[in-house]
């Protein structure tokens, strides 16, 4: 792992010089990061206690105002809010005359909390002892962003106070709605000056966090998409069962939406829910390349399965896999998943009602060359065809699986950044989480994009992040 201290030194690192920085100015660096460790940590912590919360409409415009003022206090000298049809964006810029300009990408948005799932209140930023691991910041966006964001920003101030020109300048575009799949993200980038600006980038990152407790990291060549919806079952669409909840004792002679609700998701996977079933949904995915399965291979050999499980507090995977198969299907297999079931009663005991309206609140993961629109499409029309016509789907966000060709310039320079740094460095093929960067390698933008960054963490989207 790398201690506070050298994350902040390695992202300076990978600013200073195209080359290999001179040990003059790589000193100056790293004097300015020893003096302002205690400010970097700090406003890690401090943006930590300004949440904003997107699915819960919870101090958003506060969330995008500190965000900017974080922003411009680290030199971007263009700080400005995107109004959008829901949360806004923000579009910076830091112009330092350079022949290049790179992208960076920002969320300021986080996810949802319980805080009775917390052994510390998870927007108290508290530095706490990790075991194998040292001092860490616990608090909701630790690693997903602000940590990672934070310790770029501090690169940014570390080489200022240094002395030091940006070797890139520098075109940065955030939103506050990366946490509900980013639905009006796409408007951002397509803003006329935002596009102007972002065609004149190599490529665009997001700042990640993801080494491993000896330091080596996989730079991902794409993420798979992701598209959040709900189907909702009611008797009011339904024509059968009650508009509202009713006695349950009157399940004898009146239909369930939520039994309803249970046999349409049935016919949307296998037996076993691991397959998707939709009619047609197969048919645009692309296979895994020779040398992807070859990636995949070279990863799975440098992991352990057992820390992999216990990461994930599972004793077997799916079909009881060999591990390289497992992790073989990690990257090529798009999925169906339920992150939760809403509706009739859930509270302590029980209410003897039949519910009149159930939700099941749904993602996909999709991978190339499947698409948002495609997926949906053909939702609708398998439920349709099987008679579930009254199932509302209701769309919450989304965006297509992204893909970066590995002789691309922004992975060739991450890899020349680790080797320079000693982080041990491997090519995966995709990442199975997702994240919008399929808004920048498709057109207009048409840029290469991915994750790049060192430090560690753990616990995106859990209790103690």
């Amino acid at each position: 792992m790398i201690d506070r201290r050298s994350l902040m030194l390695a992202g300076a690192a990978g600013l200073v010089l195209p080359g290999v920085a001179r040990a003059a100015d790589l000193k100056k660096v790293r004097a300015a990061i020893d003096t302002q460790l205690p400010d970097n940590i700090a406003r890690i912590q401090d943006w930590i206690k300004n949440p904003g919360i997107a699915a819960e409409n919870f101090k958003m415009e506060e969330a995008c105002a500190y965000s900017m003022g974080l922003l411009k206090d680290a030199g971007f000298q263009t700080v400005k809010r995107m109004p959008t049809a829901g949360h806004p964006g923000i579009f910076a810029t830091l112009d330092v005359g350079a022949k290049r300009t790179m992208g960076i990408y920002f969320m300021y948005d986080v996810k949802q909390v319980n805080p009775d799932e917390w052994s510390t209140p998870p927007f108290a930023a508290r530095i706490v002892n990790k075991p194998g691991w040292g001092q860490a910041i616990v608090g909701r966006g630790a690693i997903n962003q602000k940590g990672p964001q934070a310790a770029f920003l501090a690169a940014l101030h570390a080489m200022r106070a240094a002395g030091q020109k940006l070797p890139v300048n520098l075109v940065l575009v955030a939103e506050g709605e990366e946490e509900i799949a980013s639905p009006n993200f796409r408007d951002v980038v397509t803003d006329p000056q935002v596009l102007a600006a972002l065609r004149k980038c190599e490529g665009v990152i997001i700042p990640t966090a993801w080494q491993a407790r000896n330091g080596a990291v996989s730079i991902n060549l794409g993420a798979k998409g992701a598209v959040e919806f709900e189907l909702i079952a009611s008797g009011e669409r339904w024509g059968r069962g009650p508009q509202g909840d009713i006695h349950s004792s009157y399940k004898a002679m009146v239909d369930s939406p939520a039994w309803r609700l249970v046999a349409a998701l049935k016919t949307l996977v296998s037996d076993d829910g691991n397959t998707v079933m939709i009619d047609g949904f197969r048919d645009n995915i692309r296979p895994l390349t020779a040398r992807e399965k070859e990636l995949v291979a070279r990863n799975a050999a440098g992991a352990s399965e057992a820390d992999v499980k216990a990461g994930f507090g599972v004793k077997v995977g799916i079909d009881d896999l060999p591990f390289p198969q497992a992790m073989e299907r990690l990257a090529a297999e798009p999925t169906l998943n339920i992150q939760g079931l809403v509706g009739g009663y859930t509270g302590q005991g029980g209410k003897t009602i039949l519910p009149g309206r159930m939700t099941a609140k749904c993602e996909f993961r999709l991978v190339p060359n499947q698409t948002k629109a495609e997926v949906l499409e053909k939702l609708r029309a398998h439920l349709d065809k099987r008679g579930f016509a009254d199932i509302e789907i209701k769309v919450t966000g989304g965006y297509g699986p992204t893909e970066t060709a590995e002789n691309s310039r922004g992975i060739r320079a991450q890899q020349a950044v680790y080797a320079r740094s000693g982080a041990a460095a491997t090519l995966y093929p995709r990442l199975a989480g997702s994240w919008p960067g399929e808004i920048f390698t498709a057109p207009p933008v048409s840029l290469p994009a991915g994750q790049f960054g060192f430090g560690h963490g753990s616990g995106a989207h859990a209790p103690n992040e």
